[in-house]
């Protein structure tokens, strides 16, 4: 029985990465998942029921990370999955050389760090740092994926 013994170290929250919502419900500005990847909805239209049965609902939504453009079409009651999607900003401490930036939690003090993908929010960063600018850091976390995605100037 020793080497059947359970190791809950490892274990996270159980928490899904998405949920389902009824493709009727979906609106303009929320969030859904086409082809494996968290989008945001720009555009959607709804067709009317035909000869043979369901409306159908046709999506235009943009990837919340690479920002590429995809369309899927859905009948209005079936299902889709829906991500859960958290934005936070954190307190800029530092960024070293291969674009790796330490964040400060404001809730308990803790530091975090996280590279950044995109060159124009990296340059932005780096430029804010050598002038020694005190910012936030907008981290955003969908489906195991946590980018950085802006900064914000602190209020004076």
């Amino acid at each position: 029985m020793d080497d059947l013994e359970d190791n809950f170290q490892g274990g996270d929250s159980g928490a899904s990465e998405t949920y389902p919502m009824q493709c009727s419900s979906l609106r303009k500005n929320g969030h859904v998942m086409i082809k494996g990847r968290p989008c945001k909805i720009v555009d959607m239209s709804t067709s009317k029921t035909g000869k043979h049965g369901h409306a159908k609902v046709h999506l235009v939504a943009l990837d919340i990370f690479t920002g590429k453009k995809y369309e899927d079409i859905c009948p209005s009651t079936h299902n889709m999955d829906v991500p859960n999607v958290t934005r936070k900003d954190y307190h800029f401490v530092d960024i070293d050389d291969d674009g790796f930036v330490d964040v400060m939690n404001d809730d308990d003090g803790s530091t975090e760090q996280y590279k950044i993908e995109n060159d124009t929010i990296l340059a932005e960063v780096k430029a804010k740092a050598k002038n020694s600018q005190s910012f936030l850091v907008t981290v955003l976390k969908a489906c195991g994926i946590e980018q950085v995605i802006a900064t914000k100037d602190m209020a004076k």
